[in-house]
């Protein structure tokens, strides 16, 4: 198979089914948004410190998902020969899990935080910014076509994963979070 079809040359692309969009598709910037996180999902595994390499396994199962996500992203829900794959429910259920593990282990907060800490925290801070900008792109998509909503269920609960994530990070690797002060508290 060839990496290169030569049908981008012209600022299109084939979806799933064969549909020939262009590239500023709705369809294909939410698909290509997932991509770009997924891309930065490996980015952050490329970063575990010794402290947060047990994160690593649960970061390719993300990567994992994210793949299905951008399939059903990238399929028309029309298409005869193609069906939807993601089913949010599992994967969904083991984000919450982890998101309620690693809120139980780190400090309290009852204020916005400032995102950043170690390298690995402040990546998975970029990562939750990137989700919420992948929901963003989602929801532009359903906002004209049916979707499979399982999906935008799990990056909306993604987002939340990489916050507490991040700040897990942060505790593992003793930084502690910033908390964010009103600047009118400052300058008066």
């Amino acid at each position: 198979m060839k990496i290169y079809t030569k049908t981008g040359d012209k600022g299109q692309t084939r979806i799933v089914g064969k549909q020939i969009l262009y590239k500023s598709a709705p369809r294909v910037e939410a698909y290509g948004e997932v991509d770009e996180l997924n891309s930065w999902v490996g980015y952050v595994r490329s970063l575990l410190s010794p402290q947060t390499k047990d994160l690593s396994p649960e970061l390719e199962e993300i990567q994992q998902l994210l793949f299905d996500c951008g399939h059903d992203l990238a399929t028309p829900k029309d298409e005869e020969r193609h069906s939807f794959i993601f089913n949010q429910e599992k994967p969904t259920n083991w984000l919450e899990k982890k998101i309620d593990d690693y809120t139980a282990k780190v400090p309290t907060v009852k204020k916005f935080i400032l995102p950043g800490g170690s390298p690995v925290a402040s990546a998975l801070h970029v990562a939750r910014s990137i989700t919420r900008r992948t929901e963003r792109r989602i929801v532009l998509l359903m906002q004209e076509e049916e979707i499979n909503q399982d999906v935008l269920t799990f990056i909306n609960r993604l987002s939340d994963y990489f916050f507490a994530t991040a700040r897990y990070a942060n505790y593992l690797e003793n930084n502690e979070d910033v908390l964010y002060r009103n600047s009118k508290d400052v300058f008066r």
